[in-house]
């Protein structure tokens, strides 16, 4: 009888060795990063293809000037970018004529693509000039994080959207993620003092989801990638808790509040020190 319960208490032993090795982790990562200051940067440089006269990028903490920012990181998306960015313009043109309060901007973020994917976006900027569509070019590669880091910091909209630059999700279906952080909205301004405060003014996000799809993934991938699937399930239960079931689409929707808050907190190795926004 002695050695089951000698096996159960390995397991709980393993289990809350585990649980605290990543509450340490997290403490020790949290403490670096409140005093690290390297990720301090020199300000980008927004160049306008017109005049050629080179002006700082919009800040996160400005004033919106836009209703609503699209951003779209992109390494090495010659062939899909243009596809996608057709069908998004496409859009977001249809609704600004019936809707004459709608107004929006396109951020392309090239992370040091070495195909034609610079020159796809220039081509967009020509076409809809630059104050709809941009382009920031971080020079070589540092990641999809830090693609949408920058964009998000020189972005002018209330609402900001991010994006695969594949075209996998819909553009239409950021309506519901709009139509959600309105819902919000409506309650948290209903529950202020203040009657001048704008949706970019309340933090709040608005995350798509692939989760409904899952049966269907799993009979088509391998055993080994539904095991480490399922692994990372668990950190994520057991750090952010229950209800979030999908926390990798790329299709996710911030207020400017919200945006401000996370992105400008977002520590990594591979951050650039300047980029260009043409």
């Amino acid at each position: 009888m002695e050695y089951p319960w000698t096996i159960l208490f390995f397991f709980i032993s393993l289990a809350l060795s585990i649980v605290a090795a990543l509450i340490s982790t997290i403490i020790l990562e949290a403490y670096r990063r409140r005093f690290n200051h390297g990720h301090i940067e020199a300000p980008a440089i927004f160049e306008d293809p017109n005049s050629l006269k080179r002006v700082p990028c919009p800040s996160i903490f400005d004033p919106a000037e836009k209703y609503m920012s699209l951003i779209v990181p992109a390494f090495n998306e010659e062939y899909r970018l243009r596809g996608a960015l057709e069908e998004t313009i496409n859009y977001l043109q249809q609704r600004a004529a019936k809707d004459k309060s709608f107004s929006y901007e396109v951020i392309i973020i090239d992370d040091g693509s070495v195909d034609g994917t610079k020159g796809v976006a220039f081509n967009f900027v020509r076409k809809y000039s630059v104050e709809n569509v941009r382009v920031i070019l971080l020079g070589r590669n540092h990641g999809k994080g830090e693609a949408i880091r920058k964009g998000m910091l020189h972005s002018r909209g209330e609402l900001l959207l991010m994006l695969d630059a594949d075209g996998a999700t819909k553009i239409t279906d950021l309506e519901k993620l709009e139509n959600q952080i309105h819902a919000v909205a409506v309650v948290k301004k209903e529950g202020s003092r203040d009657p001048s405060i704008r949706i970019s003014d309340i933090p709040i996000t608005a995350f798509g989801s692939r989760a409904h799809l899952e049966e269907k993934a799993l009979a088509t991938r391998k055993w080994y990638r539904n095991f480490l699937m399922k692994g990372f399930h668990l950190v994520v239960l057991l750090t952010a808790g229950p209800g979030i079931r999908d926390t990798q689409c790329g299709f996710k929707m911030f207020t400017r509040s919200a945006a401000r808050k996370l992105f400008t907190n977002i520590r990594l190795k591979s951050n650039s020190n300047c980029s260009s926004m043409i």
